[in-house]
């Protein structure tokens, strides 16, 4: 009897996405910026720099310009990054059944990843598996969270067995959800090419986490995927693109991968979204179909600046049909890569 009741105990899953203001306003848009940005995983300078830049040049700035803008992605729901996470919680849970007790966090503003873990703490759980929603590691989103995971969970009195993902840019069933929304858009029209748009990150953080120097930052060293360049961001998003390409039989010469949403004057990961776009519509390229396979909820860089943004810019240098593909959000086979991770780990 004793053995059964043990094997009954639950195992916590823990959902972690990034963070959005508690509302478009522009106080709320602040704290949001302030708290996010002095994430020195985020900006990674000395903190009295960080702290003084921040607070004193880039939120003054950008919190009245990006309220602006949280504005437009607002709707009768809320913030989308949020009313999706909650819901993909909730159809988790019902996936998984009543062996698993799935909590859901941010890790910048609410629902907090603290609140989250309360959630799950004191449970009596065997195992808590805490899966960060990026698909590629990065140290400012992944490593984040699961530093601030360590952080809460090091106080609690009994600590299960916990279990950190990584990453799942390459999982079966993520690149297949992905094409799926994909396929919607080409079974009605074609495209002349295919733009796939990643956040990008400043390149002084993809040298600092180099195995042995590996990581040059072209396409030579990102053109094949192994041990040492796993957590090479850049790598990884190419690694994704090339399954999804695969997945999709988009033809050599077709596509792009590309990186946006940069910030400051230091060098970010090349190329540029915003120029890509620029010189496709120059040599004539009239339509183009755009995937965002770094964000699997969407939010202000998808919806947009991917969504909005980028198609004003494409047809202001002659472009005539920018399409981006949605991110997952609650998919049904998101769902089930999601439960199939659960179950793996």
């Amino acid at each position: 009897m004793g053995s059964k009741n043990y094997k009954a105990l639950k195992t916590g899953i823990l959902l972690i996405n990034l963070g959005t203001p508690d509302s478009p306003e522009t106080g709320d848009v602040r704290k949001y910026l302030r708290e996010f940005l002095m994430d020195r995983r985020v900006i990674d300078i000395p903190y009295l720099n960080r702290f003084t830049l921040i607070n004193f040049v880039i939120v003054p700035l950008r919190a009245p310009k990006s309220s602006k803008v949280y504005k437009e992605l607002w709707d009768e729901k809320g913030s989308p990054l949020l009313y999706y996470g909650l819901e993909l919680k909730d159809l988790l849970q019902k996936a998984l059944g009543n062996n698993f007790q799935v909590a859901f966090g941010m890790r910048y503003q609410s629902p907090s990843i603290e609140s989250a873990m309360e959630e799950l703490e004191g449970k009596g759980l065997d195992k808590i598996l805490v899966i960060p929603l990026f698909p590629q590691y990065a140290s400012a989103s992944t490593g984040s969270a699961i530093e601030k995971t360590m952080e809460i969970i090091k106080s609690w009195e009994v600590i299960p067995e916990i279990k950190f993902i990584s990453n799942f840019l390459d999982h079966p069933l993520f690149i297949k959800t992905f094409a799926a929304i994909g396929k919607k858009y080409l079974d009605k029209e074609n495209y002349d090419h295919y733009i796939f748009t990643y956040h990008g990150l400043p390149e002084r953080q993809i040298k600092k986490a180099s195995v042995q120097s590996y990581c040059q930052l072209n396409d030579v060293c990102c053109s094949k995927y192994h041990s040492k360049n796993k957590y090479c961001y850049r790598a990884q998003c190419f690694e994704t693109t090339r399954l999804l390409v695969k997945e999709l039989n988009i033809p050599e010469g077709k596509y792009t991968v590309a990186f946006q949403s940069r910030l400051g004057k230091n060098p970010w990961i090349k190329p540029y979204t915003d120029e890509i776009i620029k010189d496709l519509a120059k040599k004539g390229v009239k339509s183009v179909l755009a995937f965002s396979p770094s964000f699997v909820a969407d939010c202000l860089e998808t919806t947009i600046e991917g969504g909005v943004e980028y198609r004003n810019l494409f047809k202001e240098h002659g472009g005539e049909r920018w399409q981006l593909v949605e991110s997952l959000n609650v998919h049904p086979m998101w769902v089930e890569c999601l439960k199939e991770i659960s179950l793996k780990n």
